[in-house]
């Protein structure tokens, strides 16, 4: 792919920015997850800004202080100080792993650790189990909250978004 130019690069930056790319290559990599769909979740929690929301979630990939209490129980690690989320490496290592916790926890469905990953496991369950099990689940037909369908729409196309911009930066 050749550059885009000095102003390409500039509208690339603002439209569909990427930061931190050596930090999610390698937690992605750690995680067995892949860097663009990373890259597509920091987007549409922070779009790459350090902040805390309402909730209280922190940080690049919105981590709630509730979630990283469970990461670091479920983790083996001893402890959690909130300040730690606003850190670009531990919010990205905290965040993959919840993103990898929940691909499993879903038997590798894509679609249902996203929309857990906005509106929690108990939704997403009481979703489910609405639709009578995961392979019937439709997205479109399943989730009631308009937030969270956006949010898995919005995540999918970033991520194809990420891998066809950013493939080498990503490491892909």
């Amino acid at each position: 792919m050749g550059g885009l130019g000095p102003i390409g690069d500039a509208v690339r930056e603002i439209t569909l920015p990427l930061q931190h790319e050596d930090i999610i290559r390698q937690q992605a990599g750690e995680k067995g997850l892949d860097p663009a769909l990373v890259a597509a979740v920091i987007y549409e929690e922070s779009r790459f800004r350090d902040q805390t929301s309402h909730a209280g979630a922190r940080g690049l990939m919105q981590i709630t202080p509730d979630t990283a209490r469970f990461i670091a129980q479920d983790s083996g690690g001893t402890e959690f100080v909130q300040q730690d989320l606003a850190v670009p490496q531990v919010n990205i290592a905290y965040g993959t792993y919840y993103l990898r916790y929940l691909l499993r926890r879903y038997d590798g469905n894509e679609t249902l650790a996203i929309a857990a990953y906005n509106a929690g496991e108990t939704n997403v369950n009481r979703w489910i189990e609405e639709a009578g099990g995961a392979d019937a689940f439709d997205t479109s037909e399943h989730i009631p909250f308009p937030e969270t369908r956006h949010y898995v729409e919005n995540v999918q196309d970033r991520r194809g978004e990420y891998r066809d911009r950013y493939s080498e930066e990503l490491g892909l």
